[in-house]
């Protein structure tokens, strides 16, 4: 399933295009990971439309297929079903051109297998919350910020060095990516 995949890949450029910059010089950090499980399945009625995986450690799992999977038709017992889930959280520190409110926001983009394709689907968000510097307290090593809900909490720096670099009026950006595929494809020989 070289379309998903390929589905897969664009959204992640995407969502990493929506990004927002931060300057080189203001401390940010970020922390990615990827999950893959595969399973074959073992059995599938397609009336029914209830279907038997077997994972690679050797549990069944057997579930009733909703309506909203397309090209169910296409399934057979042998194929493998692969899900991929890609997960990058992000914190930096920006400084707006001009005093900004905290606020959070976020998008949602879905793909689904071509009709006749097996079925497949990818599935990829971002949601970014801003929060405004309130305070910082270099001795304490501490700094207070100011979220989208008007609510303010006071943190200790992992690395008081960084508050330094920080000003009262900063923003924190803090973004987390998700991308999640679901691909069925003919077992390989």
């Amino acid at each position: 399933m070289t379309t998903i995949r390929l589905l897969l890949a664009t959204a992640l450029l995407a969502l990493a295009a929506l990004a927002t910059a931060a300057d080189d010089a203001l401390p940010a950090v970020s922390a990615s990971r990827m999950v893959e499980a595969s399973a074959s399945v073992a059995a599938i009625n397609h009336e029914t439309r209830e279907v038997t995986l077997t994972t690679e450690g050797g549990e069944s799992v057997s579930f009733t297929a909703g309506d909203n999977v397309r090209n169910l038709d296409q399934v057979a017992v042998g194929d493998v079903v692969t899900m991929t889930v890609l997960e990058e959280i992000s914190l930096s520190l920006v400084r707006p051109d001009e005093p900004m409110a905290a606020m959070e926001g976020g998008m949602e983009a879905a793909a689904t297998a071509a009709e006749g394709d097996k079925p497949g689907v990818v599935l990829a968000d971002i949601e970014v919350i801003t929060a405004t510097v309130e305070a910082i307290d270099l001795e304490a090593g501490t700094f207070s910020l100011k979220g989208p809900e008007g609510n303010v909490m006071e943190f200790a720096a992992r690395n008081p060095e960084n508050l330094k670099q920080a000003s009262v009026g900063d923003l924190v950006v803090f973004e987390l990516d998700r991308a999640i595929s679901l691909v069925v494809e003919a077992p390989t020989l």
